[in-house]
C-alpha cells in the first residue's frame, strides 16, 4: 500500500508500480493522515503486506502557523501506521528529513547523530521517526533531502519558470545540501522492497539517509537547472545569504547527508545530483 499519490515521491511511485495488481494506491480522498480512524479503517480494510508512507505535510514556512496539522500527518499519523504494520507484521516505509538537524556540524550527517530541528516542520518529522521507531519492529526510515522532480511543485519547477520570465534572480548560496529527486528515491524504495520479498525479516532495518551522491548551495542548483534546461536568454543568477531571503522557518545551513551506513547495508547508493537532476530534465523533455 502506497499513500501520498499525489505528492511528488508517491507519483513516481505509482508510475512504477503502475502495472502491478497486488499495489493499492491512495490519496487523501481514500485515507486521510490527519485522522488516525481513518488510517486504522483504511489498513485494516487494505491488509498490506508493505506499506509505503510517501505522504507528508511539506509547507516548512506554513507549519509554523499550522502546528498542529502539521503534527497530525508528520508526527502522530506515522506512529498510526507503525501500530498497524507491527499488528498485520508488515514492513513500513517512511520517508523523513534533513530538517530534523539544525545544519551546525562541519560535514556530513550520520544516523548516529543527534537530531535537533529549527523548526515546526523539522521538528515533526523527527516525532515521526521517534513514533515509528517506537511502535514497529520492521521499518525503514529514509532521510532525504531537497526532493524534486518533473511533477508537482519543487524548486526546479519554480526556477524554470521564474528563469522563463525574469532576466536576473536571486538565489541562496549559503545552504549546502544534496538536491535528490523523487524519481530516484521511488527507484531506490522499490529496489529495496523487491529485497524484502526476497529475504522477509533478515532485512537489516532501522533509520538510514538516502539522498543523492555528493552536494551544491541552492545557488548552485539553480545554474546547473538553467544550463541543463538549455534557455536562451538565460537569466543571471546572484547569489545571496539566508538573511537577505527571509522566511518563516529557519532552513539548515549543512543539509548534507552521509549514504554510507545505506550503501554498507544494502549495496548500492543513489546517483550524483548532476546525474539526477539530467535524468529529470530528459524525462521533462521527453513528456513535452
Amino acid at each position: 500500500m502506497i499513500l501520498g499519490k499525489n505528492g511528488q515521491v508517491g507519483y513516481e511511485l505509482a508510475r512504477l508500480y503502475s502495472a502491478r495488481e497486488d499495489v493499492v494506491v491512495t490519496g487523501r480522498e481514500e485515507c486521510d493522515l490527519a485522522s488516525p480512524e481513518s488510517i486504522r479503517a483504511w489498513v485494516r480494510q487494505v491488509k498490506p503486506a508493505v506499506i509505503i508512507n510517501a505522504a507528508a505535510y511539506t509547507a516548512v514556512d506554513l507549519a509554523e502557523k499550522e502546528r498542529d496539522l502539521c503534527f497530525a500527518v508528520n508526527a502522530v499519523a506515522p506512529g498510526v501506521l507503525a501500530e498497524e504494520a507491527s499488528r498485520l507484521h508488515a514492513l513500513l516505509v517512511h520517508y523523513s528529513t534533513d530538517y530534523v538537524f539544525d545544519g551546525e556540524k562541519e560535514g556530513p550527517y550520520v544516523e548516529a547523530d543527534p537530531v535537533c530541528p529549527l523548526g515546526v516542520y523539522g521538528s515533526s518529522k523527527a516525532a515521526g521517526e521517534a513514533a515509528v521507531a517506537q511502535h514497529s519492529e520492521q521499518y525503514l526510515t529514509l532521510r532525504t533531502s531537497w526532493v524534486y522532480g518533473a511533477y508537482g511543485r519543487n524548486f526546479l519547477k519554480t526556477m524554470l519558470r521564474l528563469g522563463s520570465e525574469r532576466p536576473e534572480l536571486k538565489v541562496v548560496d549559503d545552504q549546502v545540501g544534496a538536491p535528490t529527486s523523487a524519481a530516484a528515491i521511488a527507484a531506490a524504495t522499490v529496489r529495496l522492497v523487491d529485497e524484502y520479498d526476497a529475504i522477509g525479516a533478515q532485512m537489516p532495518v532501522g533509520i538510514y539517509h538516502m539522498t543523492a551522491g555528493g552536494s551544491t548551495s541552492w545557488f548552485g542548483f539553480a545554474r546547473n537547472i538553467f544550463n541543463a534546461a538549455q534557455l536562451d536568454p538565460r537569466p543571471h543568477v546572484h547569489a545571496i545569504t539566508s538573511s537577505e531571503y527571509p522566511a518563516a522557518a529557519r532552513r539548515p545551513a549543512n543539509s548534507v547527508l552521509s549514504n554510507d551506513k545505506f550503501a554498507h547495508a544494502f549495496g548500492f547508493r543513489l546517483p550524483g545530483w548532476h546525474e539526477q537532476l539530467q535524468q529529470v530534465m530528459a524525462a521533462m523533455r521527453t513528456a513535452g
